[in-house]
C-alpha cells in the first residue's frame, strides 16, 4: 500500500475517533482467549509435560532441554540469532516463541509440523538441537528414571507404556498454559477505552491502514482463528528492497525446504506478535536486533512504504500493548535416579548404542 492509499484511510480513522467508536479500529484483532486447555489436559498431566520441558536427560549431552531454547523465565525464546543445541552446535533459524504457541495452525517457521504434539517431537532428534539418535533412545532415558514410569502411568494409566506419543502429549499439554491474556490491548477490545495510551491507539490505527493486518489478524495477530488452516506469506515480498541485502533474507528458502515445492520458495508462517517486544531478535534468521528496525523492514520488504520515525515510534507502542500477563510457573523438581546417572560417558554411550 503507497502513501496515497493510506493518507486517504487515516483521515477516516481520525473522524471516527471523534465519534467516539474506536471500537472499528480493532476490527481485524480479537481478545486473546484465557484457556487453550483440551479435554484431558489434567493437572497431573501438564505437571508431567512440565517436567519433560524442563529435563536436559532428554538431549544426547544431558545438557539442552526444551526450555534451553523457549525460555518461558522470559520471552518464551533464547535471545539469539539461532539456537545453540548439544555441543555448541548451531542451527539455520531463530527460536521462535513458546508463549501462545497453542494459537498456531502450524509449528516451526516452515510449518512443518502440523500440531504441538508434533513439533515436540522433532528437535528431541535433531543433530544440531537435542542430538538423540532416535525417539527410541529418549524413551529409554526417560524409563531408565523409576519416578518417571511411575508418573505415566499415574496420567497414562497402569497398563500403559512410557511411549513418545505420551511424552508429547503431555509436554503439548503443557505448552497450551503458556499463554498471556489480559495485554492492554485485550483490556481495549473489552471496552476499557484507557488501557491503552494515544501513542498505542495511533500505532494500532496505522498498523491497520498501513496492510499489516492482512497478515498480522486475529487473538494472535498471525492470522490464526478457532480451526482455521495453516497459510504461509512470502517474504520478502519486495526482493529489491536493500534490506534484502542487508540482512541476507533471501537466504533461506522457507516453506519449499519442507514441502519441496518451489512455489513455496521463501514462504513462511506469519509469527505472533504477542509479547514481540520481549523475542529480540526477529525474523527468520534473528539478523534484526531491534524491534523499530523490524518494523521499517517489514514496512519497506512487505509493504513498499518507508515509515518516519514517529510512524514507527507509534507502532512500537501499539506492540508494546501486545504484551500480556503471564501465568505464574512454579519450577518442577525433576525426578532422577539414586546412585547412577543416565547419562552415560562418551565411550560407554558408544558401546550401548551399537550394540
Amino acid at each position: 500500500m503507497n502513501y496515497t492509499t493510506r493518507a486517504r484511510i487515516q483521515p477516516l480513522a481520525i473522524a471516527i475517533l471523534i465519534l467516539g467508536i474506536a471500537d472499528v479500529h480493532a476490527q481485524d484483532f480479537a481478545p486473546l482467549p484465557k484457556t487453550a486447555a483440551l479435554p484431558g489436559d489434567t493437572n497431573e498431566k501438564i505437571e508431567l509435560g512440565k517436567k519433560l520441558f524442563f529435563d536436559p536427560r532428554l538431549s544426547s549431552t544431558g545438557t539442552v532441554s526444551c526450555n534451553s531454547c523457549h525460555n518461558v523465565m522470559e520471552g518464551g525464546d533464547d535471545g539469539r540469532a539461532t539456537s545453540m543445541g548439544v555441543d555448541g552446535l548451531t542451527g539455520p533459524r531463530n527460536a521462535p516463541t513458546v508463549w501462545n504457541s497453542a494459537f498456531q495452525a502450524s509449528q516451526f517457521w516452515d510449518g512443518r509440523a502440523a500440531t504441538l504434539e508434533e513439533q515436540a517431537k522433532g528437535p528431541m532428534v535433531a543433530d544440531v538441537e537435542m542430538g538423540m539418535l532416535a525417539h527410541d533412545q529418549v524413551i529409554g532415558r526417560i524409563k531408565d528414571i523409576p519416578a518417571y514410569i511411575q508418573e505415566f502411568q499415574a496420567v497414562y494409566g497402569d497398563d500403559s507404556d512410557v511411549t513418545i506419543e505420551n511424552a508429547v502429549d503431555a509436554i503439548a499439554a503443557f505448552e497450551r498454559v503458556l499463554i498471556t491474556p489480559d495485554a492492554p490491548l485485550d483490556r481495549y477490545l473489552a471496552r476499557q477505552k484507557d488501557a491503552m495510551s494515544s501513542a498505542q491507539i495511533r500505532g494500532m490505527e496505522l498498523f491497520e491502514s498501513t496492510g499489516c493486518t492482512e497478515c498480522h489478524s486475529g487473538p494472535a495477530l498471525n492470522g490464526w482463528r478457532p480451526d482455521s488452516e495453516a497459510e504461509f506469506a512470502p517474504f520478502p515480498r519486495i526482493p529489491d528492497s536493500d534490506y534484502v541485502t542487508q540482512y541476507e533474507l533471501t537466504a533461506d528458502l522457507g516453506r519449499s525446504n519442507a514441502s519441496g515445492d518451489s512455489a513455496d520458495d521463501h514462504h513462511f508462517k506469519t509469527p505472533t506478535l504477542r509479547n514481540i517486544t520481549l523475542t529480540a531478535p526477529y525474523f527468520h534468521n534473528g539478523r534484526v536486533n531491534s524491534l523499530a528496525e523490524a518494523c521499517r523492514v517489514m514496512a519497506a520488504t512487505q509493504l513498499d512504504v518507508e515509515l518516519t520515525d514517529a510512524e514507527v515510534a507509534d507502532l512500537t507502542a501499539f506492540m508494546e500493548s501486545l504484551e500480556g500477563e503471564f501465568p505464574e510457573l512454579i519450577f518442577p523438581r525433576l525426578p532422577s535416579r539414586s546412585g547412577e546417572s543416565v547419562i552415560r560417558a562418551p565411550a560407554e554411550k558408544r558401546q550401548r548404542e551399537e550394540s
